[in-house]
């Protein structure tokens, strides 16, 4: 008992340390798994909010991941200058992602 004990200690330490976030989803009515929404995963967009430039292909795919999280980006004030700032909309717009009507 006590060397299980000691196993699972050891997974969820060693699993909450990692560099790699833990993603959870959702299973929806016809079996496809939801998008979990992570805003980190939206870090490579960064340079193209900040400063206006064209977005990077790894940002462009990480939006279309990320597109049914948008609302609660923009609902989040902690992440809705990310969407509703003018230059998010601009690398939104490149990308050719329609912004939901929320």
């Amino acid at each position: 008992m006590k060397f299980t004990t000691l196993i699972l200690i050891t997974f969820v330490t060693v699993a909450m340390s990692s560099l790699f976030p833990i993603k959870a989803t959702a299973v929806g009515d016809f079996g496809e798994v939801a998008p979990s929404c992570v805003p980190m995963e939206l870090l490579s967009c960064l340079p193209a909010i900040s400063m206006g430039g064209e977005p990077t292909k790894n940002c462009c795919d990480s939006l279309k991941e990320q597109k049914p999280c948008l609302c609660g980006y923009i609902k989040n004030p902690d992440y809705s200058l990310f969407v509703t700032s003018p230059n998010a909309r601009k690398m939104i717009d490149a990308c050719k992602i329609h912004i939901p009507s929320c």
